[in-house]
């Protein structure tokens, strides 16, 4: 027996693998196929991906909105828990594909234990991921993804867009590798690994979207990134825009969170406050609570005149549950005698209502890098709210301008200052925070999003 007879079977088997591996993978993109929805041509195929909820994602819907308005055809992929904006379920050009939540007993918030688990949690995640992107969506020119979290999206989308011949655009949010240190610290070993896996995989992209000019000056300088890298600031979408007054006392009276209170709101004996949170570490929710017990220990002992406040903290999260029982001890010690607060959870329309009925916004965001900007805050622009926020970080200046649409705090003391000031018997102040509020706000998403990701998806001229 020769030499080659001897090994055509180890070939054959090899052969075989080998053809059947490359009749698996996922089918490629060509700059000759033609995409079409009920006959009628489609500029371009874009994925949209966030490993995270799509409906608590605002920025990510509004990418698959603006391009499906645009005459491109959007796969949007991600988790499905919360309700989704009614322009994705509604537009015939978004197609939602569901991801799998990773098991419940791979999900912790103990440090030990989350080192031990994170591996197999992102294993479940990268096979998942994976198989959306490249089996159960067809071949597109683009992919979208937003970025946090990093691991292991983007490894899953660069290979993805390596396999299909994918163009690649990373909408940078914030570092993934930040955030992960407010968990685990930034010197551990897991928090170095992944900035130098974030910094790797990205600056293979074909593109950067960032949320600040910050951002996108450090994506640039120190980063060193070679691609394009795009500030597109986050503006309001076109739900939030400020009410009329009968508008205004129509909503405080349907409310459940306000109802009960709207002759004093109308009279002006009652302040609205609201703000809206994840309940996450980046958040110090303490600071608005502390804040509020000196407000109401103020407006008790040498400050009659101050008007009672209606506190309403709208979102989900997992430290919720937390602050639901501080804030149900002090009010049973008497220490909010001043104060009703309560949460709520609201429809986008209905959150867009409160926002624009309020009297004033506070932001609590800190900013794990200091480069990202909170949704939020764009939100309450775009309703005319006037801001109050912890203001320490580098991007903060370019969304609230001091004394102009908003003001900053740095402690519970500067916050229970503003709130005293501004709440107080001259309200001029207020009012002129107001108009600027106003002001800011008139810039809504399309004017941003059009010349700088329609361009460069080249859906906009």
């Amino acid at each position: 027996m020769t030499d080659i007879e001897q090994w055509l079977p180890l070939l054959i088997v090899v052969f075989t693998i080998f053809s059947i591996i490359l009749l698996s993978l996922p089918s490629t993109f060509g700059a000759d196929i033609r995409f079409k929805k009920d006959g009628y041509p489609i500029k371009t195929r874009i994925q949209v991906v966030v490993l995270g909820d799509i409906g608590r994602s605002p920025r990510i819907q509004y990418h698959a909105i603006s391009i499906a308005k645009h005459g491109g055809l959007v796969d949007l992929i991600g988790y499905t828990g919360s309700d989704l904006h009614p322009k994705v379920t509604s537009n015939p050009g978004i197609t939602v594909y569901r991801l799998s939540s990773a098991p419940d007993i791979l999900k912790t918030n103990n440090k030990w234990l989350f080192s031990l688990f994170a591996p197999l949690k992102v294993l479940f995640q990268t096979l998942s991921l994976f198989y959306a992107l490249g089996y159960r969506t067809p071949p597109a020119k683009w992919l979208l993804v937003q970025n946090p979290p990093t691991i292991p999206t983007l490894m899953v989308a660069e290979s993805i867009c390596f396999i299909r011949n994918t163009r690649l655009i990373i909408d940078w949010h914030n570092f993934g590798y930040s955030i992960l240190g407010l968990k685990l610290g930034l010197n551990h070993p897991i928090v170095q690994l992944s900035r130098r896996l974030e910094r790797g995989f990205s600056s293979r992209a074909s593109a950067h979207l960032a949320v600040s000019n910050a951002m996108a000056r450090v994506l640039r300088d120190d980063w060193s990134l070679k691609s394009p890298v795009l500030p597109l600031h986050d503006r309001p979408f076109s739900q939030f825009q400020p009410l009329g007054e009968s508008q205004r006392t129509e909503f405080i009276s349907q409310c459940i969170a306000t109802s009960s209170f709207k002759d004093e709101l109308q009279s002006g004996s009652m302040r609205l406050l609201v703000s809206s949170t994840s309940w996450t570490p980046d958040e110090d929710f303490s600071l608005l609570l502390d804040a509020l017990v000196s407000y109401s220990e103020l407006a008790t002992r040498t400050h009659p005149h101050l008007p009672k406040i209606l506190a309403i903290i709208t979102g989900k999260g997992p430290q919720k549950e937390i602050f639901l029982s501080r804030i149900k001890a002090l009010t049973n010690a008497e220490k909010l005698s001043h104060v009703h607060l309560c949460t709520a959870w609201l429809s986008v329309e209905d959150y867009a209502k409160l926002l624009a009925s309020a009297d004033l916004g506070v932001s609590l965001h800190t900013s794990s890098s200091g480069l990202d900007l909170p949704m939020k805050v764009v939100d309450m622009l775009g309703c005319g709210l006037p801001i109050v926020g912890w203001d320490r970080f580098e991007a903060w200046p370019e969304l609230v301008r001091e004394g102009i649409n908003g003001c900053g705090f740095q402690s519970s003391q500067g916050l229970c200052a503003a709130l005293a000031s501004l709440f107080g018997s001259e309200n001029r102040r207020l009012e002129d925070l107001r108009r600027g509020a106003v002001l800011e706000g008139q810039r809504r998403w399309d004017d941003e999003w059009d010349p700088v990701a329609g361009k460069l998806l080249g859906l906009c001229t």
